[in-house]
């Protein structure tokens, strides 16, 4: 597997980061008007895993004003050999993970980002879905399964209106508002040696309430059904 994970951030690194990450917050701002609730739930230190619904393209870079500590996410490797989109990826917080790499390798990756004390954004439901209910069939154990082997919590988030912003066919992100809600922190379980299976079922299982119901809480707030299936 072909993954770097970077370096702790140096000074010039936090500067750029703060810089790129406030240039961003006021582009979501002004062009989503976005509307953050739960915050105090996400760990002012440490790490964790960051668990959105997954309804659109646009979940990373909204869903990623939350909080202005850097989290890390995965990116396709490909994205990296433009040295500066690259660059740029790495500054706010990405890290490439080679295609077709086995998924116990960029398992593995992420356990050594949350190892190093980092904040880690995984979707549960892995590719965007549809509609207004998280199906317990589309949900992947990946984030419970390095949430338990790390021994970090992972914290659901729902996110409302950037399927709107950005429909299937779209060309342009229309100014649609979106809303965020930050559920509880869910513990990771404590387990010594092997993880049993159960335990990984469970916590997914717990996950996907968590976002099921900060999923209900957003579109409540932001008082629009989502996109259903386009075909």
């Amino acid at each position: 597997m072909s993954t770097n994970l970077g370096h702790d951030l140096s000074l010039w690194g936090r500067f750029n980061y703060r810089f790129f990450w406030s240039l961003l917050w006021i582009i979501t701002k002004v062009w989503f008007r976005f509307t953050i609730v739960g915050r105090e739930n996400l760990p002012a230190k440490g790490a964790y895993i960051l668990a959105p619904v997954h309804r659109s393209y646009l979940d990373t870079p909204v869903g990623g004003m939350v909080t202005a500590r850097r989290q890390r996410f995965l990116g396709k490797e490909s994205l990296w050999r433009n040295w500066f989109l690259g660059g740029f990826l790495t500054i706010v917080g990405g890290f490439p993970v080679e295609r077709g790499t086995a998924d116990r390798a960029a398992l593995r990756a992420c356990q050594d980002v949350l190892e190093r004390g980092e904040p880690l954004v995984m979707f549960p439901e892995g590719t965007r879905q549809w509609g207004a209910v998280v199906e317990a069939d589309k949900m992947h154990d990946g984030p419970a399964f390095v949430a338990t082997r790390a021994g970090v919590p992972i914290v659901p988030m729902g996110i409302a209106g950037t399927d709107h912003a950005m429909p299937p066919g779209a060309k342009w992100i229309k100014p649609v508002m979106a809303v965020m809600v930050v559920g509880e922190p869910i513990p990771a379980p404590v387990v010594e040696g092997r993880v049993p299976r159960r335990v990984i079922t469970d916590l997914t299982e717990q996950v996907r309430q968590g976002i099921q119901a900060a999923y209900d809480e957003a579109l409540r707030i932001k008082g629009q059904p989502p996109l259903e299936y386009p075909g």
